[in-house]
């Protein structure tokens, strides 16, 4: 496969993925912390990673407003909803460092 191929293969998979995040605002990060090992804010950080990488030097906040659809404190203040005990032991057991 070609590397333009690969990329524009991975650029697509990235794209569904923050959509699927956006159709799936139920979903909090702690649970996707908990059961997968990442979240949305992970998302957000490693963009701002890949984007320092190439020399763009995207900061967390533009990056988080791309991941989220919109700026985080708008996002978390219309979606977030407050960890229940449940979902903290969860995070406890399942902890996992980004």
């Amino acid at each position: 496969m070609e590397q333009d191929t690969r990329t524009e293969i991975e650029a697509r998979v990235f794209r569904r993925l923050v959509a699927h995040f956006d159709e799936r605002k139920d979903v909090q990060n702690i649970e996707l912390m908990s059961l997968a090992g990442f979240c949305r804010n992970c998302l957000s950080k490693w963009y701002v990673a890949a984007s320092e990488e190439l020399g763009e030097g995207i900061d967390y906040e533009a990056a988080r407003e791309i991941v989220y659809g919109m700026p985080y404190a708008e996002w978390k203040a219309k979606h977030q909803t407050e960890a229940t005990p449940e979902q903290l032991e969860a995070f406890k057991q399942h902890r996992h460092d980004d």
